[in-house]
């Protein structure tokens, strides 16, 4: 007998101000609010959203403060929330600061939070990477990893979460546009959407949702793409929801037509 079991998984795209911390939190409940009347049982929001995407001031804000007013957006909405913010640890080297993603669940119960291993350009001025990946969960039935926006690019750190056993990824980004020029074959951040998140869903089985930033300096295209590497939806520009149910049964189905993992499996012994 088929496996019935599915979750519906929101993304949202929006423009959020650099330091205006109670604004960027009212368009991000709106937009969880917008995705669960959609059905949407899980919504994924962008990268350092809350505090407007600036390694250089990110940091100075409070992640405690904001991951507790994201929990009862989560609560208020009835659903889970997928959101990034500043993180902090210590060991003997002193304090450490990092860029986080955790999942709220629709009680507003912080279930799982993860650290950015891959820290992009300027964010290893201020952020320390992540010791290793984060730990797949299990949430309606369906199990979970996250990871954050340059994390994604990197094809080991998605094969180790899907060897894991996570059958979605969720995954709030904040990629910026590339410099113009260069013509038609030239490198394109959007690429990172267009390209890279459908391979690592294909590779790997897993489906993915990818939820980016949409204010001009940003290249958008937030996106859920299904584990035929396929795009479920893509928002292209401008501020967005989209919203598709996943299945266990899609994802079974996808993994027996391209059975990358299990022949990897089979290669290693």
């Amino acid at each position: 007998m088929a496996d019935t079991t599915s979750v519906t998984v929101g993304i949202v795209q929006a423009a959020a101000v650099i330091g205006d911390i109670d604004g960027n939190l009212r368009t991000l409940r709106q937009g969880v609010n917008a995705a669960a009347e959609l059905g949407a049982q899980v919504v994924v929001t962008p990268e350092l959203f809350a505090t407007g995407y600036d390694p250089r001031t990110a940091w100075t804000h409070d992640g405690n403060a904001i991951r507790d007013e994201i929990s009862v957006a989560a609560r208020d909405a009835g659903v889970a929330v997928v959101a990034s913010t500043v993180d902090e640890s210590s060991d003997a080297s002193g304090r450490r600061r990092h860029i986080a993603a955790s999942f709220f669940d629709e009680a507003g119960e912080e279930i799982a939070r993860i650290r950015k291993r891959h820290l992009f350009d300027i964010e290893r001025n201020y952020f320390t990477p992540a010791d290793g990946y984060g730990e797949v969960f299990e949430w309606r039935g369906m199990r979970f990893g996250m990871g954050i926006c340059y994390d994604v690019e990197y094809p080991e750190f998605v094969r180790t979460l899907a060897v894991n056993g996570a059958q979605i990824l969720l995954v709030p980004t904040a990629v910026p546009k590339s410099p113009d020029g260069g013509g038609a074959l030239a490198f394109s951040a959007s690429q990172s959407s267009t390209l890279l998140v459908p391979a690592r869903a294909l590779e790997n089985g897993v489906a993915i949702a990818y939820a980016n930033h949409c204010a001009d300096e940003f290249t958008a295209h937030s996106c859920i793409v299904n584990a035929n590497g396929r795009f479920v939806d893509l928002i292209e520009d401008g501020a967005g929801i989209a919203v598709a149910e996943i299945s266990a049964t899609s994802i079974a189905e996808a993994r027996a037509l391209n059975p990358y993992l299990t022949d990897l499996e089979r290669l290693l012994g």
